[in-house]
């Protein structure tokens, strides 16, 4: 029973919860955990960074948002759900959306699968990386 409790908790829209969640909405950059950190301070300026991490965490368990991880960089997190895909850059971490159809979902029933997803993630130098290898 207490295990119920405590995942019962976890999973209620806390006010600091709340305002992770609307920055994260907010931005269209794909930030880091860091970099959302700097943002929700501005509106929580005694929140913790293990808070946004805690948070994170139980906002990709209930399907709110999307972690994003490739290459050997730190985790970005979306916070559009919808469907659709990413294009990362190899020299930066920088990841922007894509506007692609993802591929049709075979049927895996059969499987005992659930909840069925696809994420494709495209890499390549972003425009702003180009730049700074043409002037060197």
């Amino acid at each position: 029973m207490k295990d119920h409790k405590q995942f019962a908790t976890q999973q209620r829209m806390t006010p600091q919860r709340s305002v992770i969640l609307e920055e994260l909405r907010r931005l269209k950059n794909h930030p880091t955990a860091d970099e959302l950190f700097m943002v929700v301070r501005r509106r929580l300026p005694r929140v913790s960074l293990g808070t946004i991490y805690r948070n994170l965490d139980v906002l990709v368990k209930n399907g709110q948002i999307r972690k994003l991880e490739g290459h050997g960089t730190q985790a970005r997190y979306d916070g559009e759900n919808d469907q659709h895909q990413h294009i990362q850059c190899e020299g930066c971490g920088r990841i922007d959306d894509l506007d692609l159809h993802a591929p049709e979902t075979p049927d895996l029933s059969e499987t005992g699968y659930n909840q069925v997803r696809c994420q494709v993630i495209f890499t390549g130098i972003c425009p702003d990386c180009q730049a700074a290898q043409s002037r060197n």
